[in-house]
């Protein structure tokens, strides 16, 4: 029989114990779900370790990590590639609400493994390891808003989700509100010449919203099974999406200046504001199939989406017979203002359309002296249409479409190998090339192709070099987006050094080019021997690009120079209006260097030998919760679910009568698994979830042999409470304990690199095997019985970790410095550079930027801070007379998070071991810009721009929310 106790080397392994008389040889496995690749995670999660980011879903999780998964190439856009268990899914939706209790690791991996998932290798792949059997009902609140005040919003959230295996179901549902924000609840200096100079006129920062009036409501469910009885059969996913937003802005209060004689006076009709309504609906369908063919994994996606969305706004009243009339002293310019009638409302109007397929097929075709040989061929079909309109052009409807037909491979081939013996002195060296071809109906045929060495020296150290060139298409809202014109937005005009109310028009333009990257990648990753996981990472990344599609920059001299025909001035030279619509630069070209580390530790004492463990009563971690701890104590009795309650003690007699019954079987894989522990079951199961009868067949040999075990099929507690009494015995002067009754291969892994027992290794070996759950494992008495039953998986808000009765602690650094970046619009043209003044959006680019990440969960409690560091920058004025530089302050921002797992909180729950109400619930506050920092922005005289005022910038400041949340 194999006996497996918790891992004390890399989480998610099991250490098995197989008994031979005298010998214990101890053999690790891997996660069913982990990504098969050469090159190392750039960082990993337990479960443990997830518990301590105190997130309400997968969704929650994925923001908080966003500086771990987020890529330094500077070409990636959106959220990273997501698998599930080592999968292609459909799309984020599929899983993003699943709480995070159901996730058992995640995997953080370089952007090249995108490419063996048929993706270009510009973002981050995050593989989400589920575990086998979950079983959740969640219920959130959350209220918040600025300390500031002036806005509020609230959440409400609600799911189910149910996993057995490789069948998966969730359905969800969430509310959200949000309330308006003005600007004269942030005190707003108003830019001259738009203030009413009649004190009874209703002020105009009271009806220009800061933020709008948001209300959106959605609803997803997705049903995950098998394709049929076999192992080997498939899987097949369906999820659908419905949303629905409404919001609500206001764009200030009309004026007309009255003149009469020398006198003038600047008047609000009413007040009556400016509004833009805007409602959107949205209908998504995905659906994802895997399923081998022969040697070969094939996975076929497809995403469905259709979105309708209207927007209302005012039009302007004609102000002309008030003008004439005061001009003629019929209307007193300070006297009370005649009602003009509405003016009505124009429409803009977008309808949009999306299908997406992709199909990878995965596998070896050859083998090479350094081993197999990996393909990954792909093909697919896009199909994308815009259709717009917009009462304020004279373009009438107009309608956009594009269909795209990829295809492509992604090889590896293994040039040295250690495992195999070839070369491996030097590592393992991996060469990968891509290519793939795109037919854009719309841009004809775009090409694109990479090659890449991944270079592992040791198991500490990999290295990867990669370059790629590559066509890409503008999008199609990039493209057609509807035409919208805004009144009185703030601009700060460089030119003049002032801020005016101007005219702006967004949407998309039809006449932009394909654009022609060419990318360079050169990364280094090495594992360091501290605390549990520690980790660091260089990055080298350097972009090229010919005809690159861009928003339209700040308004300096030098773009206005450059697109003369999208700024308009008066007669005075100031500015009325700007186009902002997107513009091609002829080349963009940057570089940057990404560096940083990741760690992960223990936090208290390990329970001493022969104490409370995992959920023990007094356990430092508290009592998990009722039904994860019924499940596992029935597990450890060697009782799968559905098995009857029987004696603690484990019973050879129980062993050697399921030994009997399964090897008298002809066909074993007719036997009811569902008997056995659940760690020996999951041994069976095949990447699908379903018994592999390949599997099956090894354990018959094994069982019916006679090497199932020693003579007679009995186990050997003595010699494993031998084992037990030498690695729990902790010596009173703190020197290492006798270890010599271990064998060799248990010796050899607690061993460092100097070939002496290194205090750590020993120290979570004894955390594991000296906890409650290393002696049921071990065969020891439990105290309890019970009929296990599928309940939520390690029990919601139980305890942290491996249940050792240890926290957790995790921090996470990264530091970006751009070395360079540059545009050029035009030839001819003076080269922008973005590092020395000149501008390409709202601000500067700062050379340097930071990210952290850091948290603890230990009792109950956890805490988790982020921080962000932006640093310093300038953007250059024209040097004439009346311009000046803009100065951009470097800042520094934290997000804190506080939350506490009731349910482990005796002062609540009482003393009894049922916390009653409060099991699987949370509380948690969040403080996000807990320091209320705000960017200070200046003219070369120290002057604050209107447009750049902090409450401008950011306009909420400092947010503090509320949220509870209780899953069942």
């Amino acid at each position: 029989m194999t006996l497996s106790v918790p891992a004390f080397g890399q989480e998610g392994q099991s250490v098995g114990a197989d008994v031979y008389d005298d010998d214990i040889i101890v053999t690790a496995e891997r996660i069913r779900g982990q990504v098969d690749t050469d090159l190392p995670p750039i960082l990993e999660l337990d479960e443990g370790e997830i518990k301590g980011f105190g997130a309400g879903s997968i969704a929650d999780l994925v923001e908080q990590l966003s500086p771990q998964i987020s890529s330094g190439n500077g070409r990636s856009s959106g959220r990273p590639i997501f698998l599930i268990n080592g999968q292609r899914v459909s799309s984020f939706r599929e899983f993003g609400r699943y709480p995070p209790e159901a996730i058992r690791k995640v995997e953080v991996l370089p952007e090249e493994v995108a490419l063996q998932y048929g993706f270009a290798a510009t973002q981050r792949v995050v593989n989400f390891i589920l575990k086998d059997d979950f079983v959740s009902r969640e219920v959130e609140v959350e209220y918040g808003g600025p300390t500031a005040g002036g806005r509020a919003s609230g959440e409400l959230e609600s799911s189910l989700l149910t996993i057995d295996g490789s069948k998966r179901f969730n359905i969800g549902a969430e509310y959200n509100i949000s309330s308006l924000l003005t600007e004269d609840e942030r005190e707003i200096t108003q830019t001259q010449g738009s203030v009413p100079t009649v004190a009874t006129d209703p002020d105009p920062a009271a009806f220009r919203s800061l933020a709008s009036d948001s209300e959106s409501i959605e609803l997803e469910t997705t049903y995950n099974t098998v394709l049929g009885p076999n192992p080997g059969d498939g899987t097949v996913s369906l999820n659908g999406n419905i949303q629905r937003q409404n919001s609500r802005s206001l764009s200030g209060l009309e004026s007309v200046l009255l003149t009469f004689g020398g006198a003038s006076e600047l008047r609000t009709l009413d007040d009556d504001p400016l509004e833009r309504r805007t409602e959107s609906t949205s209908l998504s369908f995905g659906s994802s199939i895997g399923r081998p063919v022969g040697d070969w994994d094939a996975t076929l996606t497809l995403d469905l989406n259709r979105t309708w969305s209207d927007t209302l706004i005012d039009r302007r009243r004609d102000t002309q017979a008030l003008q004439d009339a005061a001009a003629a002293g019929t209307l007193a310019i300070d006297g009370p203002l005649p009602a003009l009638a509405a003016a009505g409302k124009d429409e803009a109007i977008s309808r949009t359309w999306t299908a997406d397929s992709l199909l990878t097929v995965q596998g070896n075709p050859f083998v090479l002296p350094a081993g197999d040989a990996s393909l990954t061929v792909k093909t697919g079909y896009k199909w994308n249409r815009i259709d717009s309109e917009d009462t304020r052009t004279a373009a009438g409807p107009v309608q956009f479409s594009r269909s795209r037909v990829e295809g492509g491979f992604n090889m590896g081939l293994p040039l040295t190998s250690a495992d195999e013996g070839f070369l491996g002195a030097i590592g393992n060296i991996t060469l990968n090339l891509n290519a793939g071809v795109d037919d854009l109906s719309d841009f004809g045929t775009l090409y694109n192709w990479s090659s890449g060495i991944n270079w592992r020296i040791g198991e500490r150290l990999s290295l990867t070099a990669s370059y790629t060139e590559r066509d890409q298409a503008p999008s199609l809202t990039q493209l057609g987006a509807p035409e919208i014109t805004t009144f009185n937005v703030p601009v700060f005009d460089l030119t003049n050094n002032e801020t005016v109310l101007a005219t702006v028009t967004t949407g998309g333009n039809p006449l932009l080019n394909a654009e022609k990257q060419s990318d360079i990648k050169l990364g280094a990753y090495y594992n360091l021997d501290l605390f549990d996981r520690t980790n660091v990472q260089f990055e080298y990344f350097r972009n090229r690009s010919d005809d690159v599609t861009e928003s339209f920059p700040v308004l300096t001299p030098a773009v206005e120079s450059a697109f003369a025909d999208r700024v308009e001035r008066d007669n005075n030279n100031r500015l009325i209006s700007i186009d902002r619509r997107p513009i091609t630069f002829a080349e963009r070209n940057s570089t940057r260097i990404r560096y940083g580390f990741n760690m992960s530790g223990r936090v208290g004492k390990p329970p001493q030998p022969g104490g409370p463990g995992r959920g023990g009563p007094g356990g430092s971690g508290g009592p998990p919760s009722g039904q994860a701890a019924e499940n596992r104590e029935t597990e450890a009795n060697g009782q799968g679910r559905g098995q009857g309650g029987g004696p603690g003690q484990f019973d050879p007699a129980q062993f050697a009568e399921l030994r009997a019954k399964f090897c008298a079987l002809e066909d074993p894989t007719s036997f009811d698994f569902s008997v056995l522990p659940e760690r020996m079951r999951a041994r069976l199961l095949n990447e699908e979830g379903q018994v592999d009868p390949e599997r099956v067949k090894q354990l018959q040999q094994r069982l019916c042999s006679g090497e199932g075990g020693p003579p007679g099929g009995a186990f050997d507690p003595e010699r494993m409470a031998q084992i037990r009494e030498a690695v729990c015995k902790v010596p009173e002067d703190g020197s290492l304990p006798d270890l010599s009754a271990l064998p060799e291969q248990m010796l050899d892994r607690l061993r460092g690199p100097d070939g002496e027992i290194d205090p750590e290794k020993l120290a979570q070996l004894r955390a594991r095997l000296c906890s409650a759950d290393g002696q049921r494992a071990s065969g020891e008495a439990t105290g309890r019985s019970g009929g296990a039953r599928r309940g939520g998986g390690r029990g919601g808000f139980g305890p942290g970790g491996r249940g050792d009765g240890q926290g957790r602690w995790f921090l996470s650094v990264n530091h970006t410095i751009e070395l360079e970046s540059q545009a050029l619009v035009a030839p001819g043209v003076p080269i922008f550079d973005l590092l020395d003044g000149d501008a390409l959006g709202s601000g500067g680019l700062p050379r340097h930027t930071v990210r952290l990440e850091g948290g603890l969960f230990h009792k109950g409690f956890g805490l988790r801070l982020s921080g962000n560091y932006t640093g310093e920058s300038r953007i250059a004025g024209s040097g004439l007379p009346g311009s000046s530089d803009l100065f951009f302050d470097d800042y520094v921002t934290f997000d804190l998070r506080l939350f506490v797992d009731l349910e482990q909180q005796k002062w609540l729950t009482g003393k009894d071991d049922e916390p009653g109400f409060w099991k699987g619930a949370r509380f948690s506050i969040r403080a996000n810009n807990i320091l209320d920092a705000q960017q200070r922005v200046t003219d070369s005289t120290g002057t604050v721009p209107l447009s750049y005022q902090p409450s401008l910038i950011d306009p909420l400041g400092r947010t503090v929310e509320v949220e509870f949340r209780k899953i069942f």
